[in-house]
């Protein structure tokens, strides 16, 4: 047989497309370049330049939570690598499975304090399932077949590749017509485990499920749907597990926290005995105080990565698997004991709480109080949106008052939190969803006026490359949410952004980049104007802004445990 030999570049462009990544969001540099002729001699996957590495980073991430492939990021040496921890971070944070390939100096100079050298593999250690530095060129396919495989095993993640620019410049033997992708092992649960998780479940008189963001990224909504259905059992979900079960099924509960909950969500929460967790880890921003969150109630904790178990309380009972697989074995175990089961008080006790422990979104203040700009955007935007939202005061409004009802529709970096993350996620969501041929579906990012310009040179690339979506803007010309916790302080420092008349012109800034946008002051002008951005989206295919004007001084409920979550408007 005749040995083939190529680039090893051009090896790694070859993996890379079996892996199912047909767009990578990058930058070029000096020591990357290799990597680029590659991509432009093989073809096959889009490129997207971007402004910033770590948009880079943030377009992957929202590209992976969308379709559920590992999202690409490509930078240069030295501060490329070290502008991508953020979204290493993010993604790892998450449980999202992205690859971040950097190029290197090359080998021989790495102890000489070359010029944009740096040790990106330790700075990355911490923030990565897998950081790694290619030696030999004979190695890259196979460290890159490794990176995809790891990223996506078990607790999905971030992985990092780096590779000196001699090495990526050498010729290696490969085939790309005989070689395919690594296996996943598949994580199955102790079917003992399962029958005795089934007994709690039966044996309680007042059981919840609780769906994280585990059961999204393991595609596992509609057996969560089967298990719900067949025990009768109501379900919550966290802000990660957001839109694992439609907000208006007959079953959902809401969602329980000190922070992002529904006041129905925490009651129905504090009245359950029992409780069987899928894919959540109990974030402090979900749990509050621990006493009170755990309380006399039975615990179930399934996960996939057992050091979860028990990292932040022990439950009666921890199961090691993939969401999707216990969940079919429960329903399974279900079904062979034949268990049929009626609606009883519980449900209707949910239902009750449900119905009457609302929050109120019909304001017609003057300036716009936030909820109501949530009702105006459940109102226009339909079940296939997709929308796209960071962290601030807006977050926990989005949990609030945001409905979600498919999965992989509410995309929210949960833990890390970094400012700036909307509009370059938007980006990746935008993508994959054209990739995916829906291109009709829309994309909604929900913003606030700082966050906003961390990274909004992000826009020249949506503008460049054609990729809209509508941006609603919540503006308070405020660092509201670090306003909202400097009261316990009894400040207010540092955190005013208003000058002039406005603060900054956003829609100005939207206009420079080739982009439009319109200011909002009256609630009764929200619902026309979110009209108007839909079709200018869809007109010039670039990203649409709408600025909302609301309340300076708004707070959102918040309290320092489940039971103690102040209002700061009056409720129903």
């Amino acid at each position: 047989m005749a040995v083939r030999t190529m680039p090893a570049m051009e090896a790694v462009v070859h993996v890379l497309r079996s892996e199912g990544v047909d767009v990578a969001f990058g930058c070029p540099g000096a020591a990357i370049l290799p990597l680029y002729k590659a991509l432009e001699q093989v073809g096959g996957i889009e490129h997207l330049t971007v402004r910033h590495e770590e948009g880079a980073t943030h377009m992957a991430d929202g590209w992976s939570r969308t379709n559920g492939k590992v999202g690409v990021a490509i930078g240069t040496s030295g501060p490329a690598g070290t502008n991508m921890i953020t979204g290493l971070y993010t993604a790892h944070a998450d449980s999202v499975p992205i690859l971040c390939i950097t190029g290197q100096a090359a080998s021989s100079k790495l102890h000489q304090e070359a010029f944009q050298a740096v040790d990106i593999v330790e700075i990355a250690r911490p923030v990565t399932k897998w950081a790694v530095q290619i030696k030999e060129a004979a190695q890259a396919p196979w460290i890159f077949r490794e990176a995809f495989r790891i990223a996506r095993s078990g607790r999905p993640g971030p992985v990092l590749v780096d590779i000196p620019i001699d090495v990526a410049q050498q010729s290696i033997a490969y085939d790309p017509d005989i070689d395919v992708p690594l296996p996943v092992e598949e994580v199955r649960p102790h079917l003992p485990r399962v029958e005795a998780a089934l007994d709690l479940l039966l044996a309680a008189e007042r059981p919840l499920l609780l769906a994280g963001g585990g059961v999204i990224g393991a595609d596992a909504a509609e057996e969560l749907r089967e298990v719900a259905e067949c025990l009768r059992i109501p379900v919550q979900v966290t802000l990660m597990g957001k839109g694992a079960i439609r907000e208006d099924h007959e079953l959902y509960a809401g969602m329980t926290g000190v922070q992002t909950s529904q006041r129905y969500g925490n009651r129905s929460f504090l009245e359950s005995d029992a409780v069987l967790a899928v894919g959540a880890r109990f974030g402090d921003r979900h749990t509050g105080t621990l006493d009170v969150y755990r309380g006399e109630r039975k615990f179930v904790h399934v996960d996939i990565e057992p050091t979860q178990l028990g990292k932040v309380f022990p439950p009666d009972l921890g199961i090691v698997s993939d969401a999707r697989l216990f969940l079919r074995a429960l329903a399974e175990a279900a079904r062979a004991r034949g268990v049929v089961r009626e609606d009883g008080a519980w449900v209707e006790r949910v239902r009750e709480l449900r119905a009457t422990l609302t929050r109120r979104e019909d304001f017609d203040d003057v300036p716009i109080k936030a909820p109501r700009v949530y009702k105006e955007l459940n109102a226009a935007f339909g079940e296939s949106t997709h929308v796209v939202t960071a962290i601030g005061l807006y977050q926990i409004w989005g949990g609030q008052h945001q409905l979600a009802y498919r999965p992989r529709h509410y995309q929210v970096c949960g833990q890390a939190g970094p400012l700036g993350w909307e509009i370059p996620a938007a980006i990746g969501v935008r993508k994959a969803l054209d990739s995916a041929g829906r291109g009709d579906a829309e994309v909604l990012g929900v913003v606030g006026d700082y966050g906003f310009q961390y990274m909004v040179e992000e826009l020249a690339v949506a503008a460049q490359y054609r990729v809209p979506f509508v941006l609603v803007m919540l503006n308070n010309e405020y660092l509201g949410l670090i306003r909202q916790a400097e009261i316990p302080y009894g400040i207010n420092y540092q955190v005013d952004l208003h000058y002039d008349e406005y603060g900054s012109d956003n829609v100005k800034i939207m206009e420079a980049y080739g982009c439009a946008g319109r200011r909002v002051f009256e609630p009764g002008e929200i619902a026309g104007t979110l009209a108007w951005a839909r079709k200018e989206a869809a007109a010039t295919r670039r990203p649409v802004l709408v600025e909302v004007m609301i309340e300076r001084e708004a707070n959102t409920p918040h309290g320092p445990a489940i039971d103690a979550v102040r209002e700061f408007e009056p409720v129903p």
